[in-house]
């Protein structure tokens, strides 16, 4: 038997989902290399960048350069206390990084629909870098265990949210699943707060895997990541616009049009039976394919789809 999920009341002091992070002012840009060298020997020094080099073997990149190697070594760090400053220093250096990527406004972007009261009113679909929305929230499709992506170099959304949030990340998903005391069902959902992202929360949310043909069960597990993740955005401190990655279409094989269907009939049904819960759901997409699955999905008729 599956142990229960930890609610969200049982871990929401635990991770201070309602303080908002204040992060220090961004390192100048002229600080950039020389904070990346100071960050590279603090973990050179606590036997990171031994772990590092253990899990790379011989397929270290000829040529990385100093802040590819950081993150690299963040990846493979496990939830462990750092170094003293290091949390300071790492935020200054990605509030600097923050700014010199574009940051996108969800109040910027075209709804689906114009016709009030209709969930395509309340919808859009984007494509871009999840980690550049400034959403209310966003969603990271995780692993049952819910820490990141532990794979360093590793082009996944867990790694990319991870990387951009920064440590703290990682350090709270540790907290909640340490209280849980069991890997992460799918279908659920957990929050934290998104610290060094232009977002405010995250939500993780483990997909099904699909290996072989799809099924009724794929697609009900997968739509109540969709429900999971919007029952909990309603439940955060004035939360009014929701990014949802295209959850389980990567390494976790669910085909990209049956999921786009199930991502606009799931989306379309909550907002129905939640009105005025969300002022905003963004379906993001980052590559063509995906893309064209959801149009596909939302010219077909998926997003007013009932029953």
């Amino acid at each position: 038997m599956t142990p229960p999920a930890l609610a969200l009341d049982a871990y929401r002091a635990l991770v201070s989902l309602d303080t908002p992070f204040t992060p220090p002012p961004p390192a100048p840009a002229e600080e950039h290399p020389a904070l990346v060298r100071h960050l590279l020997q603090q973990l050179h020094s606590d036997g990171t960048e031994r772990q590092l080099r253990e899990v790379l073997g011989a397929n270290t990149p000829p040529e990385t350069d100093a802040r590819a190697w950081l993150l690299a070594l963040l990846t493979v760090r496990g939830p462990q206390p750092f170094p003293e400053g290091f949390h300071l220093a790492m935020d200054r250096l990605l509030q600097r990084e923050r700014r010199m990527r574009p940051e996108v406004s969800p109040a910027g972007l075209p709804r689906l629909g114009a016709l009030p009261g209709t969930a395509a009113a309340h919808c859009t679909l984007w494509q871009g870098d999840i980690t550049t929305l400034a959403a209310d929230a966003i969603v990271n499709a995780a692993n049952a265990e819910l820490l990141g992506c532990f794979g360093p170099f590793h082009a996944c959304i867990d790694n990319a949210i991870h990387a951009a949030a920064g440590p703290h990340l990682r350090e709270d998903c540790a907290r909640i699943m340490r209280a849980q005391g069991a890997l992460e069902p799918t279908g659920h959902a957990k929050a934290t707060r998104a610290y060094n992202l232009p977002a405010r929360y995250v939500l993780h949310t483990v997909g099904p895997i699909v290996r072989g043909a799809l099924t009724p069960e794929h697609e009900e597990a997968l739509a109540s990541c969709y429900r999971a993740c919007l029952d909990v955005a309603s439940r955060l401190q004035d939360v009014r616009s929701v990014a949802m990655c295209a959850i389980s279409t990567g390494v976790f094989g669910f085909p990209k049009g049956p999921a786009a269907r199930v991502a606009l009939r799931t989306v379309g049904a909550w907002l129905r039976e939640h009105p005025g819960a969300i002022d905003q759901v963004i379906f993001n997409v980052f590559g063509d394919e995906d893309r064209e699955a959801y149009s596909a999905a939302f010219r077909a008729g998926a997003l007013d789809a009932r029953g």
